[in-house]
């Protein structure tokens, strides 16, 4: 089903179930990482997005400025905007603007760049012949099983649980809060005293932006089931294909919209790093752990789940290596009983426009033989 057929305001029209009389290579669906959910359902009533995905500027500043506007009114009202009261006032907290205004743009963004392109990787395993007709079914449950999880309201009830329970409760308050007095918290003996305006970035800002960022894994998560239950069906490959990958190098191409995500990463950890070196007098030297860390996580995550295809690619190169070998073999073997070998004529004009000429390679030897044979029988006579 194509994302301009389905009904506004309908879960069930995003859906794919597949049945005994559905013909991928007629048809086949629209694959997307993102154009589902109980959020986009959301955002379609609001009229903040279309079933293209389309609206992301009005998606951006909505959403960015209902996180960080709240902020920077209430942190006038209590006087920590500016000033010397606390540590760290609000406008000059770098990990908060960079989280809101940067951050959560970026992630909302990826969204079209990220559906634009891997909506075309389904397509390409069918009209590069890539899937056996006897695998047809086995790939059709795959796609229906991955566009379930990326519809399902419970996995996002999950990833809102998760957001309040581990990233707000356990992981802002106890290991990502700086140690000293900010706009949105003072640390006392008892934990964080948070002001109104930390209490709305507790509660209400800093929860999007985690929720935003875990349903991006959760994204990616459904990528690599489904690349890895692609990987388990026997593919058709073409060990000389042009791509030489086999014939499933349009999937390395898909890695490149994941930019604005990779970017996206960085910011927060340069944010993060930028306060404690500014406010907790800490060095960028101290944070190189934590820099290799992302550049391993982020590494992983986009390029490790094309590893799954790793085995039936040593397994086409083995067996092209086998059947190319024995093919080239016995060319060079009848080549060399055509005793043109034995002739070692030199290149000449004719040999030069024979092999500029798209004619078929047995068409270019055939010639050269034949001048090979001609010579030897003149030396003869």
């Amino acid at each position: 089903m194509r994302a301009s057929d389905m009904n506004e305001g309908s879960t069930a029209d995003i859906s794919y179930a597949p049945t005994a009389n559905s013909n991928l290579l007629q048809e086949p669906p629209d694959f997307s990482l993102v154009l589902g959910g109980p959020l986009f359902q959301l955002l379609r009533r609001a009229h903040l997005s279309d079933d293209a995905l389309e609206l992301v500027r009005q998606r951006i500043i909505v959403i960015s400025l209902f996180a960080w506007l709240p902020l920077l009114v209430l942190s006038a009202l209590e006087g920590q905007l500016l000033g010397v009261r606390v540590a760290v006032p609000f406008l000059l907290d770098l990990e908060v603007h960079v989280k809101f205004l940067l951050v959560m743009p970026l992630l909302i963004a990826a969204e079209l760049v990220v559906h634009q392109r891997i909506r075309l990787v389904v397509p390409q395993f069918l009209e590069r012949n890539l899937i056996p007709e006897s695998a047809m079914a086995r790939f059709d449950a795959a796609i229906a099983s991955a566009l379930r999880l990326r519809n399902s309201v419970l996995a996002e009830v999950l990833l809102i649980a998760f957001v309040y329970v581990v990233g707000v409760l356990i992981v802002w308050r106890h290991y990502t809060a700086l140690a000293t007095a900010t706009w949105s918290a003072v640390l006392t003996v008892e934990g964080l005293q948070l002001s109104l305006s930390g209490m709305w970035y507790g509660y209400v800002s800093l929860p999007i932006y985690q929720f935003l960022l875990m349903r991006w894994y959760f994204r990616m998560f459904i990528r690599m089931r489904f690349l890895w239950q692609v990987s388990r069906i026997d593919l058709s490959l073409v060990s000389t294909h042009p791509d030489r990958v086999v014939g499933v190098g349009f999937l390395a191409n898909t890695v490149y919209a994941f930019t604005p995500l990779a970017v996206a990463h960085g910011a927060v950890v340069a944010g993060l790093i930028a306060n404690r070196i500014f406010y907790l007098g800490a060095a960028l030297p101290d944070f190189k752990i934590e820099i290799a860390s992302l550049v391993v996580f982020l590494l992983g995550m986009v390029l490790g789940p094309l590893l799954v295809f790793a085995p039936q690619l040593a397994q086409a190169k083995r067996t092209g290596n086998r059947e190319y070998g024995t093919l080239a073999q016995r060319y060079v073997r009848e080549f060399d009983a055509s005793g043109c070998r034995a002739a070692r004529l030199p290149m000449s004009r004719s040999w030069v426009a024979a092999t500029s000429s798209p004619s078929p390679i047995w068409a270019i030897v055939s010639k050269w033989c034949g001048r090979c044979k001609s010579r030897r029988l003149q030396e003869t006579l």
